[in-house]
């Protein structure tokens, strides 16, 4: 059975036409018997589309773990952009109920951390564009929601402090409302995960205070902000007990920033496209969606398990070496070994012989730290002065033992312009671990190895003096100038090397001149000799002709 003419010009409608009541909708479905028609997809998409937006507008406090189930049975994955569209809606629509969304997130987060991840990134760009446009009510509704989602763990705190740096930097009456909004709902979490930071912000509201160069009602906004402070924001609980549905080490959360440039919000996932292998992808989705992400959850909560019951490194190892790592999550281990030891007040060497022994025992892992080493290299910024000198101080315990090849130096490039503050603190610990564990005369030797040089062509830039010159001051800050003397030999002779290659490049010049001119004349003579010999052999033909 196939549907009438005026059936196939609803089904045909884009997105946000024609509506089209669940009834007529589920008779149209059964009539059609091609499961993998295109038109049986638009009808089931229609379908998806109206059930996530019910569940959605249904949500609240006590059902919230009913409607987390429902959604599951509807194919998340397909309709990712259908959820981040709606539930973003939802919640500008109604800001009291954001923790609940928010709550909603982190739950389907743990089972489906692309859903989670793609809900925050859209939030960003949204709050960047509403920002320009100096659009209050949509920054308002979006700061509040990101605030929760990093209540949750979702966002990383640092996005926080980036929306609350952007807003105070320049204030105004609404920035500095919208300021005050955001860090009533974070406040809270703010204050326990990241304390300096934290003073920090409230010392430039205390500033905005004092310069009164905003109006009356926000600066009483400032003073009432103040008294929440103090009271610990007893009002303003990051999470209420009862959405406080998700262990800690189960979360997963999204270290995306307010400054990144890639943010990709796949507009065209709110969109019917036609799928070639939608049976055999509903098929997976069935398989999945009840365990989704359980396994890689329930091996982080092992591993965290088994590193904080080990009395000593050795009997950790031999306890992570026992546990049933699939091929390819070797960098989950890596990576949660890495994170408990950031967490850490000081650094332990506990979780760098850890490191060492796996690393040592098989290429795997230590290929799994270097791709480690790479990754937190280049977001090293995100993280606060206590994680970061952490990690550093564990890659230089690795690095010294020769657990992780030196050849990971090659992605530093330390010039002014690849640099953050955050990275140089970071090579700076580094190099101060390596120099305390192997001395200072055998780091030197380990990095004139000739073998390696092309490995540290970004430590010891050569480029440019200006590059040089900032490598060599950089060195010597940190107390380790005598690393950059064959640096400072190469500056002092620069002058003579480009005036040599000055030179050569005149003589070349010169001799391609000389070779031109010896051309010229031999072409010359040439043409003259023709001449010549033209001219003979007409005289000869002259006398000829005349004695004839």
């Amino acid at each position: 059975m196939s549907l009438t003419q005026s059936e196939q010009v609803l089904v045909n409608t884009r997105a946000g036409g024609v509506y089209i009541p669940p009834a007529r909708l589920r008779l149209m479905q059964q009539k059609i018997t091609d499961k993998a028609s295109e038109e049986y997809q638009r009808i089931t998409w229609e379908a998806l589309k109206k059930s996530i937006n019910g569940l959605i507008n249904k949500v609240n406090t006590s059902n919230i773990k009913n409607i987390v189930f429902e959604l599951i049975n509807e194919n998340l994955i397909r309709g990712r952009g259908l959820f981040a569209r709606s539930i973003m809606k939802a919640q500008a629509a109604s800001l009291p109920f954001t923790p609940v969304y928010a709550a909603l997130i982190a739950i389907i987060n743990t089972k489906l951390p692309q859903i989670g991840e793609l809900v925050l990134t859209r939030l960003i760009v949204q709050f960047r564009k509403a920002y320009r446009r100096n659009d209050k009510t949509t920054c308002l509704a979006t700061t509040t929601f990101v605030a929760h989602l990093c209540n949750h763990l979702v966002a990383h705190e640092i996005v926080a402090l980036q929306i609350l740096v952007l807003l105070l930097e320049n204030p105004t009456s609404d920035s500095v409302e919208v300021a005050v909004g955001f860090i009533r709902e974070v406040g809270s979490h703010l204050a326990e995960v990241s304390p300096k930071a934290n003073n920090d912000v409230f010392d430039r509201f205390r500033a905005i205070l004092h310069e009164a160069n905003v109006e009356k009602r926000v600066q009483y906004m400032i003073e009432v902000l103040f008294q929440v402070r103090k009271d610990k924001y007893k009002d303003n609980p990051p999470i209420s007990p009862e959405l406080d549905l998700v262990k800690e080490e189960d979360q997963i959360t999204h270290h995306i920033s307010l400054d990144d440039d890639d943010l990709d919000v796949q507009e065209t996932l709110g969109v019917f496209k036609y799928d070639p292998d939608y049976l055999q992808n509903e098929e997976k989705y069935k398989e999945i969606k009840s365990q989704t992400n359980t396994n890689l959850i329930n091996l982080r909560r092992t591993i965290y398990l088994t590193i904080k019951s080990s009395v000593d490194f050795e009997e950790c190892c031999h306890k992570l070496m026992k546990l049933n790592i699939q091929e390819g999550q070797e960098i989950e281990l890596c990576n949660m070994i890495i994170e408990c030891c950031s967490q850490e007040r000081t650094y332990e060497k506990f979780f760098g012989l850890i490191g060492e022994r796996l690393a040592k025992i098989n290429l795997v892992w230590a290929k799994a730290f270097e791709q480690c080493f790479v990754q937190y290299y280049e977001t090293i910024h995100r993280y606060e002065t206590n994680r970061l000198r952490n990690v550093s101080k564990y890659f230089g315990h690795l690095l010294a033992s020769d657990a992780l090849s030196w050849q990971v130096f090659s992605v530093i490039r330390l010039t002014e312009d690849d640099t953050t503050s955050s990275s140089r603190i970071f090579v700076k610990i580094l190099f101060e671990e390596l120099c305390g564990t192997l001395g200072m005369v055998k780091l030197k030797e380990r990095l004139k190895d000739e073998t390696m040089q092309e490995y540290y062509i970004g430590l010891f830039p050569k480029d440019n003096p200006r590059n040089t010159r900032f490598a060599i001051n950089y060195f010597t800050s940190i107390g380790l100038g005598i690393l950059t003397d064959e640096l400072r030999e190469h500056l002092q002779n620069l002058p003579k090397l480009l005036l040599s290659q000055k030179h050569n490049i005149e003589s070349d010049d010169s001799s391609s001149d000389s070779s031109d001119s010896s051309t010229d004349s031999d072409s010359s003579l040439s043409s003259s000799s023709s001449s010549d010999s033209k001219s003979r052999v007409s005289r000869s033909r002259s006398k000829r002709n005349k004695r004839k």
